[in-house]
């Protein structure tokens, strides 16, 4: 039987300096103490546990987690972790901010969006600590059209025991084809070797980034499947699939999308219910045909030798999950997630289908073209004009009033008082909701926190690492009580212990 899909996002922000000096590492660190600064509180992050070589294609040694009464903290500098449940630092040259771990889809686009509302609070922190004039601007995108790129990553919790093969190959066809829905659309093209101009238009930003089918690296000789082996939880029950292959998105509708469909699929397949998905011949060649093919007519190969559209693809996805909600239920991907996913999957192929314009207030790529394609027709301007590209940019822009995909009536799934409790409070459905109610009610006694264990300083040696292997342990349900009742710091660990 499927496990619960708790599942998160990490979301890498393009950065920018106007009125001084641009240099993107500076600014991040910038940006985030900043804020850190105007809440009044930091806790490290503690990254003495985190193992980025581990490659699920190998066997290693699982992770022993466990009271340490001598932590070796290795504290990253701007590297935090917020009372929301949320990490908040600097990774290679931008701000990045990763939720905390959620339950449902539903909760993944919460608190994708109280991101947002930190970067945006982050950037009015930081503008007293520059000079007159100056500016950091933030953009949820993933792409500089010079042929760099960052990343929106998703993680879902699957269950050790399914062999990883049989993820990759159930996994594959929808990573490669469900930009459709959830693509973020780009002007212009940035694969390797070829002009900038030779696609005017296309669907997804990362898609030509990607260089590999399968492997470990998530900046050079990128997978479409990432290996990364770092469950952060308990390394004998489970896994943690690091997805790459995914836009940044503005659209709530998008990111619920995203998040609800891929959870379905691997449900399906730890339920054994995905040997319907079709096997592509060259995914990394079909990413790229799809992307550069907005009218959704190219076709790709099947590993049979038949060709079909992205549309065809996403259907026969769409009929194993189905199935597999009409005989397994959904509880897996949490609370009314299938339902609603499958209406929506639905909803959005046919009218990608038939009109794409239909689904304008819930497809980033189709609201993004619209806007350039009545741009670019009103000013006589060619497909990858300079103006263009600056209206590409700007449906990402962070700040208020300067964001484009504010203005062209996407769907909302969340409300501003959802999104502003979700800035300062954890989900009460997972262990993060334990990390951030000891973050504020504990914050002078937190030496150190990570995803799976937090370090509490008690008033006496040793310290206290209090480990969490146990995603769906922590939650509100089961620990408020504990939390509520205790004092300190020394008393909760009484309680817990107890």
């Amino acid at each position: 039987m499927a496990i619960a899909k708790v599942c998160g996002l990490e979301t890498e922000y393009g950065i920018m300096v106007v009125g001084a000096e641009n240099n993107p590492v500076a600014a991040s660190g910038l940006l985030i103490n900043a804020y850190m600064d105007r809440i009044g509180r930091s806790t490290g992050f503690d990254a003495s546990e985190e193992h980025p070589e581990f490659d699920a294609r190998q066997i290693h040694e699982p992770s022993v987690l466990h009271l340490d009464p001598d932590p070796d903290l290795d504290l990253l500098p701007v590297n935090t972790m917020l009372v929301n449940g949320s990490r908040y630092y600097v990774d290679h040259a931008h701000p990045e901010l990763s939720t905390p771990e959620v339950r449902s889809a539903f909760e993944a686009v919460r608190w994708d969006r109280a991101g947002e509302e930190i970067l945006r609070r982050s950037m009015d922190a930081a503008r007293s600590m520059l000079p007159p004039g100056a500016e950091i601007i933030v953009h949820k995108n993933n792409s500089d059209g010079k042929g760099n790129s960052y990343g929106c990553h998703e993680n879902y919790l699957i269950a050790r025991d399914i062999p990883f093969g049989r993820v990759v190959s159930g996994v594959m066809a929808h990573f490669v084809s469900r930009q459709v829905m959830c693509g973020a659309g780009k002007v212009g093209c940035e694969q390797p070797g070829a002009a900038y101009d030779s696609v005017a238009f296309q669907i997804s930003q990362r898609a030509d980034f990607f260089e590999e089918e399968v492997g470990l690296e998530t900046t050079v000789r990128r997978p479409i499947v990432n290996t990364r082996d770092e469950p952060h939880c308990d390394a004998e029950r489970f896994r943690r699939l690091h997805v790459i292959a995914g836009d940044a998105n503005m659209s709530e509708t998008a990111t619920f999308m995203k998040v609800a469909t891929t959870a379905m699929v691997l449900a399906a397949i730890e339920d054994g219910a995905a040997s319907a998905i079709p096997v592509l011949a060259h995914p990394v060649r079909a990413i790229r045909t799809i992307s550069h093919d907005p009218s959704l007519r190219s076709t790709v190969e099947l590993i049979d030798g038949t060709m079909v559209t992205a549309l065809d693809l996403q259907w026969q996805i769409f009929e194993v999950a189905d199935a597999w909600f009409r005989e397994h239920g959904g509880d897996a991907v949490g609370p009314g997630v299938a339902e609603l996913a499958l209406t929506q999957w639905q909803s959005l192929l046919d009218g990608l289908g038939a009109n794409r314009e239909v689904v304008a207030d819930r497809v980033d790529w189709v609201a993004k073209e619209r806007l350039i394609t009545a741009y670019a027709e009103r000013h006589g301007l060619g497909p990858t004009a300079p103006r263009l590209r600056a209206i590409d940019l700007q449906y990402h822009d962070l700040r208020p009033g300067r964001c484009l995909a504010d203005r062209v009536g996407l769907q909302r799934m969340t409300t501003d008082d959802d999104v502003a409790a979700a800035v300062h409070d954890p989900p009460e459905s997972t262990r993060a909701y334990f990390r951030g109610r000891c973050l504020e009610k504990f914050a002078d006694d937190v030496i150190a926190a990570n995803w799976d264990s937090i370090v509490l300083d008690t008033g006496s040696d040793p310290l206290r690492r209090i480990s969490m292997p146990e995603p769906l342990r922590g939650t509100a349900d089961l620990v408020a009580n504990v939390i509520d009742a205790s004092s300190t710091a020394a008393e909760l660990v009484q309680r817990l212990g107890s």
